[in-house]
This record gives structure tokens, sequence and C-alpha cells, in this order.
């Protein structure tokens, strides 16, 4: 391949650059989501493993909640208990649907 002219650079400015390189594999496609847009499901041990981390920080949510709750704290004590539950349900989606 040859360099470009002068004159084809002044025309042209893209001319002079490099090509660009080829784009990365993004995965096996057993790893890629299907066309329905659906993830592919985690195996059984690892959604026990996320489910029992999303238990153990529930619980800590909940251990705020209620140490405000005795300090006399509402709001924070209602901020903890907010944030038990949610962790819950998220823990438990994971170990349900995966």
């Amino acid at each position: 391949m040859t360099p470009p002219d002068e004159d084809d650079v002044r025309d042209d400015p893209q001319a002079a650059l490099p090509p660009d390189p080829p784009a990365a594999p993004t995965g096996d496609a057993s790893e890629r989501a299907d066309d329905a847009g659906e993830p592919p499901k985690r195996p059984l041990i690892e959604r026990i493993g996320l489910a029992a981390i999303a238990a153990v920080l529930a619980a800590l949510f909940g251990g705020v909640a209620l140490a405000a709750w005795v300090g006399g704290e509402p709001f924070l004590a209602v901020m903890g208990a907010i944030g038990c539950l949610m962790t819950a349900w998220v823990g438990a989606l994971t170990l349900v649907r995966g």
C-alpha cells in the first residue's frame, strides 16, 4: 500500500488516517442474550449465593432500622426498614426468577 499523495491529503483529511481496527467479538453465542431480550439464567449455586448476600444486607438494614427506632430517630428507622424490605425483595427475586 502506497502512502497518499500530499494533494490527496489536503483534499480528504481522512485519507491519511489508518483504517479502523476490527470490532472485538462480544462473547460466545451461548453467553449472549437471545432475540427475545431475556438474559440467560444464572446457575443455581450463583442464585443461592446472591440471595445469601442479600439476606445479610437485609439483616444489616433491619439492624439499622431497629437501632434507629430505639434511639428515637423515626426517619432513619423508616429508611432502614425500606432498605431492608427492598433488599429482601431483590434477593427473593434473584433466587426465584434466576
